[in-house]
């Protein structure tokens, strides 16, 4: 079983020009089950299907299960999605010995700025870059799952 171990923060100041690489992604949910998702995503015109088990306790872990899809299956499948899409351009990031997924999100949730890093275990270390914020790990409303049925735009304090 796979495990996704991850830290998310908010991001504030300038990350683009230390990225090294960038991607478009849409994605959306065939199912948002409590604590379940089944996503499909389509990124740098190659199609995902990914599965997300419930986060444990903390926050920071969950089961993920993923594979590709052809780019036309993928593309039939998001007729099957709940309402609602994830609009975002993910810029990776080093830092140190791990990269940082800074995903700058559009649609319905302008504005907001996240950023994650997947560790080995939950307590391994990291260096924090300067452009990270607050941690917001474990706050759902953070999940794009969530983000796709509260966008960000809704939220009172965004503006």
């Amino acid at each position: 079983m796979a495990i996704e171990i991850e830290r998310k923060f908010l991001v504030g100041g300038d990350f683009k020009s230390l990225a090294f690489s960038k991607s478009r992604i849409i994605q959306g949910y065939i199912s948002t089950a409590h604590g379940r998702t089944v996503r499909v995503r389509i990124r740098d015109g190659r199609g995902f299907l990914t599965i997300k088990g419930p986060t444990d306790v903390s926050g920071l872990s969950r089961y993920e299960w993923e594979k590709e899809l052809p780019l036309k299956e993928a593309e039939e499948l998001m007729a099957l999605c709940e309402y609602g899409i994830i609009d975002k351009v993910r810029y990776l990031v080093r830092s140190g010995r791990h990269v940082f997924e800074v995903d700058e999100f559009f649609g319905d949730n302008f504005g907001l700025i996240v950023a994650e890093v997947e560790l080995s275990s939950e307590d391994e270390c990291f260096e924090k870059p300067a452009f990270l914020g607050a941690e917001v790990t474990g706050e759902r409303r953070y999940y794009n799952s969530h983000l796709m049925k509260k966008p960000y735009k809704t939220w009172p304090d965004s503006l």
